[in-house]
């Protein structure tokens, strides 16, 4: 099966590069692209691709809304979406995590792992970078007191052993690195995240991440 790509960038530059790459990789094909945000979301409705590679800071409409608009139409819910970012956009990446992006890239990552990058996101195994992801968000929840988080009442619905595969969740591990830390096959660890989803009603892996934290679930103690 290939992979469909839509590549979101205001510098063609950039755009020019990521086509090489993607169009030159086995079973990975670009569909379109998008020079701003509104490009993007129209590109996803036509072509309805895999994973969109999506820029924060584009013209028109902004990556996030981009996401958004994307995540929220029945028409193209399904569209994986990578956002690409830097180290100083630590608060973007949150929103567009809170808006449906299923994961993140850093802008300087090699071609090798930018393709892996879209594959784990196109099969919806694993949040990229889990280690990097983590230390984003507990940065920014730590310092945005504002922020509107879900009640941890949201959490009720949950056994202790869903508690603590969401914890592994938060982590950014995947269904195999989790049973192997809770000392699980990998169907049950799969089967708990299943059951995860279905009682928080979360899209996807990355918006359990932002549930954990938003409830407080992966700074408790035994995180």
């Amino acid at each position: 099966m290939t992979i469909g790509v839509v590549i979101a960038d205001d510098q063609a530059l950039v755009r020019g590069g990521f086509r090489v790459l993607v169009d030159t990789a086995d079973g990975m094909e670009v569909l379109g692209e998008a020079s701003d945000g509104a490009e993007a979301v129209a590109l996803a409705r036509v072509h309805h691709p895999d994973v969109v590679l999506m820029d924060v800071r584009m013209p028109v409409l902004d990556g996030i809304e981009a996401t958004r608009q994307i995540k929220q139409d029945n028409g193209t819910a399904g569209v994986k979406v990578l956002i690409l970012t830097t180290f100083d956009l630590d608060e973007y990446v949150y929103s567009a995590l809170r808006a449906g992006a299923s994961g993140f890239l850093l802008k300087d990552t090699t071609p090798e792992k930018l393709l892996d990058a879209i594959r784990v996101v196109a099969s919806d195994e694993a949040l990229l970078a889990p280690t990097v992801t983590r230390r984003l968000i507990e940065a920014f929840t730590a310092r945005l007191g504002e922020l509107a988080f879900v009640a941890p009442a949201a959490l009720d619905a949950l056994t202790d052993r869903e508690r603590e595969v969401l914890r592994e969740v938060a982590r950014g591990l995947s269904n195999t690195e989790i049973a192997e830390r809770l000392h699980m096959s990998p169907a049950t660890a799969k089967t708990h995240v299943s059951r995860l989803l279905m009682k928080l009603t979360a899209r996807d892996r990355a918006q359990l991440v932002v549930i954990a934290y938003e409830t407080g679930l992966a700074r408790a103690p035994a995180d």
